[in-house]
């Protein structure tokens, strides 16, 4: 799609069902209980009624522990619901888990790799963490190549999250993309503004911006750029409607990133079934049981707090004319015509009521563990196993899980990082006029998930060495995986200095003989 015209519905009618679904996870991820709350409160397809049932079309009825009601005058603000931040959890970690060690991404171009090496002190790695977190709750990201001479000397990366785009795929491949920011809202009028990415007829990209002035639930009219301060730099003096900038360098600015695939929800919907599957997806009855499960044991801890109950002869009145029991007390007298109370009843009792550690705790951890397996990670993953002397090996076992997740996003990953890495090089070379700069041959390696611990890999190199399998260079490589080739080459020309010669018959100008003399050697039959 192209920009939308004057007074167009927005979002899309037919991007409902994947909006939708993305703000309930967008709820989760940022866990707030009052968008919780409002998320599936307003929901009509799962319903929220107190009991389970039917309803009269026929649809299943089952009750949320978010949005659930309680009576006309008790908001959801007034309840004391917790949540529990297991979605935050499983998205951070599956960031981390990709970009907490950032790729290596190099060319074998000297030039070419010292710049990558500077778009990294430039903010790559972080951005690219920061993408990779978004794209984990709502199911993929955009990242997108830009560049402002005024705050960089080179092209940087952006991101775009996956709820404020609407994609066009050819053949599973992105070929357009419209992406939009509520700029300002107020009671009346909504002010957007609209980015649109596509190819010409040459194959190049394209990309598009236009300011309109709406409501709620429409675009409204085209309004000049010029009219908001945040579209003011865009704006030209050819079209002060729409601003665009001519396809300088082949392929989209953009690509979108999927979280995982496939898609197994919005199969059935053409237009999206081609996006990312959230990590939160098909977790929410689980998340929902849960943050139920954790309130309810707070509210039994507040419920077993311990009261004493007294007769109100027992209360003393202070000088605001309010009636206290004063606990520091530690003598009561008797007063007159009390007696039969006194006796029949005890004017002072202590309640507090049982709180069930064991039963929430049980029930709270199995959801947990669930809810883990179900978003394909192991549980160690999140700190669950306890043992600290374990081999790296028993390591990767309990990790099984979580590696082949991680594995089939870095697949994802590396192809987009490719295409977006190889971007930024042509955009350097041609808006910014960087000599010397090969965008081609782009190679994107990311670290092993778990280090062997350094007695690991000191046995491995050893036994390796032992059996005639493993140079001296590859041994200080293994050990030293973050070295570079002159620390590898300064290393083993210090260990070939410190080491004696392990055989006689080593390297020596001649051979020594019995008597001590140097025969040198003949190579002359040789």
């Amino acid at each position: 799609m192209a920009l939308p015209a004057n007074n167009t519905q927005w979002p899309p009618t037919a991007w409902a069902t994947p909006l939708a679904d993305m703000r309930r996870w967008e709820a989760w991820w940022t866990g707030d209980p009052q968008k919780l709350a409002k998320a599936y409160a307003n929901d009509t397809e799962s319903g929220f009624e107190d009991v389970i049932g039917t309803r009269a079309n026929g649809k299943l009825v089952r009750r949320w522990f978010h949005g659930r009601k309680t009576n006309t005058n008790a908001p959801a603000s007034s309840r004391h619901d917790l949540h529990v931040p297991i979605a935050s959890d499983l998205c951070a970690t599956s960031a981390d888990l990709l970009y907490s060690q950032p790729p290596t991404i190099q060319t074998g171009h000297e030039t070419t790799d010292q710049r990558i090496s500077e778009y990294f002190t430039n903010g790559l790695a972080d951005t690219l963490l920061e993408g990779a977190e978004t794209g984990a709750a709502l199911g993929g990201r955009y990242m997108r190549v830009t560049w402002d001479p005024a705050i960089s000397a080179m092209p940087f990366l952006t991101t775009v999250d996956a709820d404020h785009a609407i994609p066009v795929f050819r053949w599973g491949r992105l070929v357009a993309v419209t992406f939009w920011t509520t700029l300002e809202t107020d009671s009346t009028t909504v002010w957007r503004h609209f980015e649109h990415h596509e190819l010409d007829a040459n194959g190049r990209g394209i990309v598009s911006h236009a300011l309109y002035s709406g409501t709620a639930t429409s675009v409204g009219t085209s309004r000049p750029l010029t009219e908001h301060p945040a579209t003011v730099g865009l704006a030209n003096s050819v079209d002060d409607h729409q601003q665009a900038t001519e396809g300088i360098t082949p392929g989209l600015l953009v690509a979108y990133i999927p979280n995982i695939t496939p898609q197994r929800r919005w199969r059935h919907i053409p237009q999206a079934r081609m996006l990312g599957r959230s990590d939160l997806d098909g977790q929410e009855p689980l998340m929902d049981a849960l943050d139920e499960v954790y309130t309810s044991w707070m509210r039994d801890i507040r419920l077993g707090k311990a009261r004493i109950l007294a007769d109100a002869n027992m209360l003393e009145q202070t000088s605001d004319g309010q009636t206290v029991f004063n606990l520091d007390r530690e003598v009561f007298t008797p007063l007159e015509g009390l007696a039969g109370t006194m006796r029949d009843t005890v004017p002072i009792q202590a309640q507090q009521f049982a709180i069930r550690v064991a039963e929430h705790q049980q029930t709270a951890v199995d959801l947990i563990h669930r809810i883990i397996r179900g978003a394909r990670y192991s549980t160690s993953t999140f700190g669950d196993v306890q043992d600290s002397d374990i081999t790296a090996t028993e390591v990767k076992a309990r990790e099984k899980t979580t590696m082949t997740t991680r594995d089939r996003k870095i697949r994802i990953e590396t192809t987009a990082l490719q295409q977006l890495v190889s971007k930024m090089l042509t955009i350097d070379q041609t808006v910014f006029n960087t000599p010397g700069l090969q965008h081609g041959g782009v190679k994107v390696t990311f670290p092993d998930m778990e280090d062997a611990s350094p007695a690991d890999l000191a046995n491995t190199a050893a036994t390796m060495r032992s059996a005639q399998l493993l140079s001296l260079q590859t041994g200080v490589e293994m050990i030293h995986p973050d070295w570079d080739t002159t620390q590898v080459a300064d290393e083993v020309q210090r260990l070939l200095d410190a080491q004696p010669l392990a055989s006689p018959d080593q390297w020596q100008p001649g051979k020594v003989t019995d008597d001590g003399e140097n025969e040198e050697e003949d190579t002359t039959n040789k």
